[in-house]
């Protein structure tokens, strides 16, 4: 691994982990010489060393234009991973309504109906505990 790709490994580890949590981090990485080590490694990356280690825009807008993307294509369990992570980027409930909103418009009522639902119930869940 050059200097470089160590720090952008460095720069997407930290990221990840301020972003998903420790936990959540600690527990794509139990096993590092597994299968899906290679993947785990590319997303830390691209994904977090390159994308969402950039400083142009602030990870509150990160996290709501991912939860758009995720909500537009179905991904219903990275939505929810990424729907718990804006504990940590600083979108608010209505952020959340706002950005799902565009997704009714621009990605379809029934995504956005499933995104609706699954975020009152997540939210909630995050707010009782």
């Amino acid at each position: 691994m050059s200097d470089s790709t160590s720090t952008i490994r460095a720069r997407g580890e930290a990221t990840r982990r301020r972003t998903l949590g420790d936990a959540h981090v600690n527990r794509s990485r139990q096993d590092p010489g597994g299968f899906n080590a290679p993947f785990v490694d590319l997303l830390t990356d691209a994904a977090w060393g390159h994308v969402w280690g950039r400083d142009t825009i602030a990870p509150r807008e990160r996290s709501m234009i991912t939860l758009a993307l995720l909500a537009g294509l179905g991904n219903w369990e990275e939505f929810e991973l990424h729907l718990r992570a804006t504990a940590n980027t600083g979108a608010s409930r209505a952020d959340i309504q706002e950005v799902l909103l565009h997704v009714a418009i621009y990605a379809g009522v029934p995504r956005a109906n499933t995104a609706f639902k699954l975020a009152g119930r997540i939210l909630d869940d995050m707010e009782e505990g």
